[in-house]
């Protein structure tokens, strides 16, 4: 069953339907199924809008990998230590908070994936997260931006905050943001989880 960008609640509510007359049905997001995925959406049906039939279903959510593990994978290890994943989409959630968000990650010092960068009809969301995160980072401050991950055409750059285009990016764009510890050792980009002051690497 195919339904268009937009459809998901449908998506769902067939799914569970599906499932609910005996048939074996999967509910399929790329990565994984619990990060911006359509997992949430199911028990939120569920919670808010149950058909008495659906109290029978079994679920079995399966956890998969995700673009920013998949990204980081093919660059290094730029989210080795505390980081958090944020959408800049404001379709559901309100701009305002999604800048308080980012913000409040920039303080805290957080290796950052941006999800949902840019679209067709905005780009200027990124260009915030940017001018807010360099309030509290170096622009020097190293940054993956990925392209169709594990896909055809899979393409990786890595750039710096200060240097940071959405120009060429769209929805299938990731964007991952080092922290103030975040390095780049030739083709690779890592966070140093606090191994450097071990005496081993430190040579005292």
């Amino acid at each position: 069953h195919k339904t268009p960008m937009g459809e998901e609640i449908g998506r769902a509510t067939l799914a569970l339907d599906l499932a609910a007359s005996g048939r074996t049905t999967a509910l399929i997001s790329s990565g994984d199924v619990g990060i911006y995925g359509m997992a949430t959406l199911v028990f939120e049906l569920l919670a808010r809008k149950p058909k008495p039939e659906w109290a029978e279903v079994e679920i079995e959510v399966i956890p998969g990998i995700s673009a920013m593990q998949a990204a980081a994978a093919r660059v290094g290890a730029p989210l080795a230590h505390d980081f958090c994943v944020i959408s800049l989409s404001d379709l559901l959630t309100p701009w305002e908070l999604i800048a308080k968000r980012i913000g409040l990650a920039g303080q805290g010092d957080f290796a950052i994936a941006f999800y949902n960068a840019v679209s067709n009809k905005r780009s200027w969301q990124l260009l915030q997260a940017r001018e807010i995160l360099l309030r509290y980072r170096a622009p020097e401050t190293p940054v993956i931006v990925a392209f169709n991950v594990t896909r055809k055409g899979e393409q990786l750059t890595v750039t710096t905050l200060g240097e940071l285009d959405p120009e060429p990016l769209n929805m299938l764009s990731l964007v991952i943001v080092g922290n103030s510890e975040t390095r780049q050792a030739g083709k690779w980009v890592y966070t140093p989880r606090g191994y450097h002051t071990k005496p081993e690497l430190t040579g005292t």
